[in-house]
């Protein structure tokens, strides 16, 4: 097992990386029939996710949007590619250090995936494949990056092939380097021969390496090839082509209470201004899945259990049956700072989560909804919300279309006056009947508020902070929202002086947000401050306190300054 060849470091190192790309190329190939969850990457991901502090996200989320997701399996990767580099030099040393890395590999990949939400044993499988297939790999590329020696040979023994004769004389040795050229090898006071300068003659136990560089590119080349045709194929074997399909080919029924026409006022359609209804695609999106759900809309079901008398279980086919409702809301998420852009708005079909729950008969004392997400994420909703009349969904549909799969399609939920880590659960597959004192749902345990209310928030979008902006009649323009009370007032002030009020757009609904603007703004030149300030219909302005998004929502005033020049 012990390796006599010591290879160069950059070989050893490409060994170890094209060892790394192998294993993970034959797992995510393993991986493809299975399920997402039980690629040990995917699964390392949610793992990390999972148990990184609440600041950790925090950061993450304001630092990277968005693509936190992304960027956390960036990280993963660059890591592995790092520790893999670290089994190709340990390998080349003695091939038993590499296989026992990639060995302790797996121990971390079959940890993450069993820890998955439904994992069973056959979840293991991608890992165990993948280490195997590393094993071998390894194997076969220091076999031919190896120049062939003999093995066994003794270091007096003549070398064959480059190696040159040794003809002794006496005392002396001499060494015949070219045909008819002999010279003494010296030798030292014990008779030992010191480093040759030369060439170097193969002796076993020496730090000598043999390179055999065209075994070498044609093995990276290999395992290259073997990593991603293994690669391409496990993502060509996942269920994410056929649930899009299933999804394309989705026929919603009409809703039996469509919501009515969004009043031509809504949307000032002031370019530069977020407009009143946030297309589908531009939709925000703040979650915990480093790979979204991909859920068979055949194979949904919901079940509804818990403090009921009756234990619910649906498809989706008994969904659509229900009568369906058409509602505008606004959603947010807990995690926007002041002004910030984890808000959207859209119309979404559903059917009413409070009729549903009804049908299972709700027991007294119950206090909260635990819904569960396909990836195993948990919500903990209040119900006296749910059931107080708004229009709490089941959706299946956003913006005139079954859900996008980042949002959740089969089903999430839409609840409007709460932060999304309380209500608007995606992938949505199961909603126990609880009570607060004795569930806790993902957040609640990592130091968030069990409920949490919208917060009255306003945003100005134009003009951008630092921007700079001629002199004369500028716009100030921008969103306000106060989900399920509704916006009353917006005011905006300059440079510290008197409030003013802005002109507000129209709104279908307390549920939505509402567009405003200022566009009487005599911008004179220098620097300027401007603030924006809300009023609820409940005459409760906003307030002006700066709070961080920990542990139930940001608030403050948003705050642009611009160049007026």
């Amino acid at each position: 097992m012990r390796s006599d060849n010591r290879l160069p470091g950059w070989a050893a190192a490409l060994i170890g990386l094209v060892t790394g790309a192998v294993a993970v190329g034959v797992s995510l190939l393993a991986a493809g029939p299975v399920k997402a969850s039980a690629f040990p990457v995917v699964a390392v991901g949610d793992a990390a996710v999972d148990l990184a502090p609440a600041g950790l996200k925090d950061f993450a989320i304001r630092t990277f949007g968005e693509n936190d997701k992304p960027v956390l399996l960036a990280g993963i990767l660059a890591v592995m590619a790092v520790l893999a580099v670290a089994v190709g030099v340990f390998a080349a040393r003695d091939l038993r250090y590499g296989l026992a890395g990639l060995a302790a590999f797996g121990a971390v990949g079959v940890a993450a995936v069993l820890t998955r939400p439904g994992a069973g044993p056959a979840d293991v499988i991608p890992t165990v494949a993948g280490v195997a297939a590393g094993a071998i790999a390894l194997r076969v590329l220091l076999r031919r990056a190896s120049a062939a020696r003999p093995d066994d040979a003794r270091p007096e023994e003549i070398r064959s092939g480059d190696a040159r004769p040794e003809i002794r004389s006496g005392d002396v040795r001499l060494e015949k380097t070219r045909p008819g050229d002999v010279r003494p090898a010296e030798t030292g006071p014990d008779g030992a021969r010191p480093e040759e300068t030369g060439p170097p003659v193969m002796r076993a136990g020496r730090d000598r390496y043999a390179l055999n560089r065209r075994g070498l590119l044609t093995g990276v080349l290999g395992g290259a090839a073997v990593a991603g045709v293994s690669g391409l194929a496990g993502r060509a074997l996942s269920s994410r082509s056929e649930v899009s399909a299933a999804r394309a080919g989705l026929v919603l029924p009409r809703p039996a209470v469509p919501a009515e026409p969004i009043p031509a006022g809504a949307d000032l359609r002031i370019r530069g201004l977020t407009p009143f209804v946030t297309p589908s695609r531009d939709f925000y999106r703040v979650d915990t899945a480093i790979v979204v759900p991909q859920v068979d809309p055949r194979d949904w079901t919901l079940r509804i259990g818990g403090m009921v008398d009756r234990p619910v279980e649906l498809t989706l086919a008994d969904l659509l049956k229900r009568p369906l409702v058409e509602a505008d809301v606004t959603l947010c998420c807990v995690s926007n700072p002041v002004g910030g852009p984890y808000a959207g708005n859209a119309r979404w079909l559903g059917a009413r989560l409070a009729d549903v729950l009804r049908d299972a008969g709700v027991r007294s004392g119950a206090d909260m909804l635990l819904s569960t997400s396909a990836d195993g994420w948990t919500c903990g909703t209040p119900l006296d919300i749910v059931l107080d009349g708004r229009e709490a969904l089941l959706a299946v549909a956003m913006n005139g279309e079954a859900l996008p799969v980042d949002h959740g399609f089969p089903v999430r939920q839409v609840v409007p006056g709460l932060y999304g880590y309380v209500s608007a659960t995606k992938w949505v597959t199961e909603i126990k009947v609880t009570r607060f004192d004795r569930d806790t749902a993902y957040w609640t345990t990592r130091g968030w508020a069990e409920k949490g209310p919208v917060k009255t928030q306003s945003r100005i979008d134009l003009p951008r902070d630092g921007a700079r902006v001629p002199p004369g009649r500028t716009v100030i323009a921008g969103v306000a929202w106060a989900q399920h009370r509704g916006v009353d007032a917006v005011e905006v002030r300059i440079d510290g002086g008197p409030w003013r009020r802005a002109r507000l757009a129209e709104a279908p609904t307390a549920d939505t947000w509402r567009q405003w603007v200022v566009d009487d703004w005599d911008a004179v030149r220098g620097r300027h401050t401007i603030e924006v300030r809300a009023t609820d219909a409940t005459g409760r302005p906003q307030t002006a306190r700066r709070a961080p998004v920990t542990p139930d929502g940001a608030t403050g005033l948003h705050t642009v300054t611009v160049t007026v020049a």
